[in-house]
Formats: structure tokens, sequence, C-alpha cells
């Protein structure tokens, strides 16, 4: 039972990442304004980065086992015996590492983008798009 709980929710959180997905994109490209665009480009990198987190996801232990830290006490090179288990329980450090560059990418591109719509609002008074297509010609 636990094995299919476990299961539906992943396949709920996957759903709801495809689901989000979808709904950024649609915000993206067909609202004019500039700000729910760039709401919708700061919900879609963060998406991505809570599916590339999921993409580095080892799976938990059963209730019945307990949960063992990926701590290698032994460090002798005759002994090999605790790689496999070290390995099924160690996290993989490239998405996170990929992900923690990405936010703050994002940081950096969110504040030129406001930086952005700031100067947009100066110089056509308006961040509709569609009003600032029309009015550059």
């Amino acid at each position: 039972m636990s094995d299919f709980l476990a299961q539906y929710l992943f396949t709920i959180i996957y759903v709801s990442l495809f689901v989000n997905l979808g709904l950024t994109l649609y915000g993206l490209f067909y609202k004019p304004n500039y700000i729910k665009k760039l709401i919708m480009l700061s919900i879609l990198g963060d998406t991505a980065n809570v599916f590339a987190i999921f993409v580095g996801y080892r799976a938990w232990p059963n209730p019945s086992t307990p949960s063992i830290p990926p701590i290698i006490l032994d460090y002798s090179f005759e002994n090999t015996s605790y790689l496999p288990g070290f390995v099924s329980r160690a996290v993989d450090p490239l998405p996170q590492a990929l992900v923690l560059t990405a936010v703050v990418i994002g940081l950096a591109v969110a504040v030129f983008l406001i930086f952005l719509g700031d100067t947009l609002y100066k110089h056509y008074h308006t961040l509709d798009m569609r009003e600032i297509k029309r009015l550059r010609g």
C-alpha cells in the first residue's frame, strides 16, 4: 500500500509540473501585459528548477527499513563492498548545482527585465505589448 501511495503522489507531482509548465507557457505567449509575462517567466524558471531536482531524486526507504545516511566510514581501498549501498542512497549533486546556478542567473535576468519594464513604461506610458507594438509602428 505504501509503494502505491508513493507512486501515486509522485505521479500527481509530475502531472502538476507539466500542467504548470503549460499554463506558464500560455501566459507567456498569450497575455499582453509585460508584468504578467515577467511573472510567468519567473514561475517557468521555478518549475524547471523543481523538475531538475526531481531528476536527481533517489527513492526513500520503505517504512520497514530505517533510513541510512550515505556516509562512508571505511576508506580502505581493498574493501569496496560499501559502494553499491552508498550509490543507491546518495543523491546526484549535479542537478542541485545546476539549480543553484539557475536561481542566481534567474535573479539577474529578473532584475534586468524589471529595469527593461521600467524603461518601457517611461518611454511608452504603457506595459501592454499590443499597444507598444502599435505605437512603435
